[in-house]
């Protein structure tokens, strides 16, 4: 019997691929929705990135829309207070009267709160409006009178101790400002601070310091056949005598200008006219200066200071108010040298001295002055430490070299060490060179004099470029005779600008304050009786001088019996290619200063009641019916983000 065969493998093939059937679509849908939530999670992801940016953003806008806020209300306060100050007359009374009274107070306040705080302002205007979104609205304003106090001296302003230089009234204010982006994102600010107004040039007589001056000249003549060097003159400009202009350039005055002289010498190739006027025209020339704070004439004479019993007094007790010549006895009771030893009772010849004290047993030097002595002619260098906070003076006579180290650790209480370097030795004292309030004795800063009984045959920095004054050194330098610059003399941080700029479309002038730039630094040169000699030793010609220089040479007291000059700032050497002056020049008489450019920028400062210590000073008499000049200026002392910052 034949048996037939199945195909059994055949059977199971098809059922194999039966089963498969599916398989394929199944794996796709998982792909797919894999990459769908890959999809959705990466959406979630970058809107989340979104939403996290937005809210950012909006804050930062909403943050800066509320800082503009502040500034513009700021400066919409101090812009009203000027306007109010241009209406006092000639009769006012800083020393008296508040120059704002208590409705003009609250006058200000209502009008920052009716401008700022009615509405959402915007910060966009004209074609730029839809720029930025940003709000911003003001939400509390005050505005008060605080008090009173006279400048350069103690007291109360109705009685002050001393001869103030002018007044100057605080005004304390606050503002809340909201600011707003596009959304509902708001940011809340607060800035708090102080508006100084200072009141000076009324009254009868003030206590002024030269530097106040940007350029002051004792003596000339009207129609001497000299003329004034042409060009920009920044800083109050007087002259105990009569300017003389000329035709060689242009004039321009950025400060009030006075003489003492009823007419003004207009110098022209065919002669001088003697003209009672700001300009004079001569066979189609014309001579007109250009005086943006007015010229005036017939104006009090300015006495000059008879000698510098002061400023040497101060070296010894930081005070330098006797107005009595220092003795030999004084000197040998108040300065010692490097060894401990006391000045000589019978005087010395050459030497330097510092005021300290020991106790009974030579130990625990302490600083007791306001300086340094030098005794007879010397070499002067300044230098800053490397530490941030020394001043460093070093000083050669004969072949000897003292190096005074004065460091304060940037503090202004009369703290820290001096540390005293002569003839290979050493000391270190307690305590730094300091002024001293002469009504009470209290410490008000650390500040030196450096006083020379004799000639300063070279005044110099480290090297061209390099700083010599450090910051928070206030430091007047006096010579019994004369004084010769040899070199750069630079602060390390400029007080002001030194170029003329461009911002948003506005012209800043040179000698604008730089703000963050008032460190306390300060340098006054001085003599009496001798001239301030330039006599540059720098390869490429230039010199830049930061300081007020004054040579007031009294022709009724010493001028030239000892110093042998005629209070004059004159150059001694080589041309000097470009002279910059930072700060001002005081004169006793106009000499050559042979220099084929000449930069002089006023420092500001010196226009607020800010002076190197000890600098002379004279009692200014103020022309009947002159009115006071105001500066205002504006610290703030607290700013605060206040917001909460709740998201809803």
């Amino acid at each position: 019997m034949q048996l037939k065969k199945k195909n059994f493998s055949g059977k199971r093939r098809d059922g194999a691929v039966k089963d498969q059937r599916g398989v394929a679509l199944l794996a796709s849908l998982l792909l797919l929705l894999l990459m769908t939530g890959l999809s959705v999670a990466m959406v979630m992801s970058v809107r989340s990135d979104l939403l996290v940016n937005g809210y950012y953003r909006n804050f930062r806008g909403s943050f800066y829309a509320a800082d503009s806020g502040l500034n513009i209300a700021r400066q919409s306060i101090v812009n009203q207070i000027a306007a109010d100050l241009a209406t006092l007359g000639t009769g006012y009374n800083p020393a008296t009267t508040v120059p704002l009274s208590a409705s003009e107070d609250t006058s200000i306040q209502t009008l920052i709160a009716n401008s700022y705080s009615q509405s959402y302002q915007s910060l966009n205007t004209g074609n730029a409006s839809a720029s930025w979104p940003e709000k911003y609205k003001i939400t509390n304003v005050s505005f008060t009178y605080s008090q009173c106090i006279p400048l350069n001296a103690t007291g109360t302003c109705p009685a002050p101790v001393g001869s103030p230089s002018g007044y100057r009234y605080i005004y304390n204010y606050s503002l809340t400002a909201v600011g707003q982006a596009q959304g509902s994102e708001q940011t809340t600010l607060t800035d708090n601070g102080s508006v100084f107004v200072n009141a000076t040039g009324a009254g009868a007589s003030t206590q002024t310091s030269f530097a106040a001056w940007g350029m002051f000249i004792n003596a000339y003549n009207i129609c001497d056949g000299s003329s004034l060097v042409p060009g920009t003159i920044s800083g109050p400009v007087f002259t105990n005598g009569s300017w003389n202009f000329g035709t060689s350039g242009k004039y321009i005055f950025t400060d009030p200008v006075g003489q003492n002289g009823a007419d003004a010498g207009y110098q022209f190739g065919s002669g001088c006219d003697q003209v009672a006027g700001p300009s004079d025209q001569k066979g189609g020339t014309t001579i007109a200066p250009t005086f943006q704070n007015g010229f005036s004439l017939n104006q009090p004479k300015v006495p000059l200071p008879p000698n510098d019993y002061n400023q040497e007094r101060a070296v010894l007790d930081g005070t330098g108010t006797a107005g009595t010549a220092v003795s030999k006895q004084d000197l040998n009771g108040a300065l010692r040298d490097a060894t401990g030893a006391a000045y000589p009772k019978s005087g010395a010849s050459s030497g330097v001295f510092l005021p300290y004290t020991v106790d009974t047993n030579g130990n625990n030097p302490t600083f007791s002055g306001g300086g340094i002595y030098v005794e007879g002619n010397a070499n002067v260098t300044l230098s800053t430490g490397a530490n941030g906070t020394a001043q460093i003076y070093t000083i050669v006579q004969n072949g000897v070299t003292s190096t005074i180290t004065v460091d304060g650790g940037g503090k202004t209480n009369g703290t820290g060490t001096t540390t005293f370097t002569s003839g290979g030795n050493t000391i270190v004292i307690n305590g730094v060179p300091v002024l001293k309030d002469p009504a009470t004795g209290n410490i008000t800063g650390d500040d030196t004099m450096l006083y020379v009984n004799g000639n300063i045959n070279s005044l110099s920095g480290p090297g061209q470029g390099v700083p010599a004054i450090q910051n928070g050194t206030a430091l007047t330098i006096t010579a019994a005779n004369s004084v010769t610059i040899t070199g750069d003399i630079l602060y390390k941080t400029e007080p002001v600008t030194l170029t003329q700029t461009t911002v948003n479309g506005q012209t800043v002038p040179a000698d604008t304050l730089i703000p963050g730039n008032n460190n306390g630094q300060a340098l006054g040169i001085f003599t009496a009786t001798g001239d301030i000699n330039l006599k540059n030793g720098q390869s490429n010609g230039n010199l830049e001088i930061d300081a007020s220089l004054a040579t007031l040479c009294d022709p009724t007291a010493a001028c030239g019996s000892a110093g042998g000059g005629s209070g004059g700032l004159t150059n001694t050497g080589n041309a000097i290619n470009t002279l910059t002056i930072v700060g001002g020049r005081i004169q006793n008489n106009i000499k050559n200063i042979n220099t084929t450019t000449r930069n002089v920028f006023f420092d500001r400062r010196f226009g607020q009641g800010f002076a190197p210590p000890w600098y002379p000073s004279t009692n200014v008499t103020i022309a009947p019916g002159t009115p006071p000049t105001f500066t205002t200026s504006v610290s703030r002392t607290q700013w605060v983000n206040v917001s909460s910052y709740n998201y809803q």
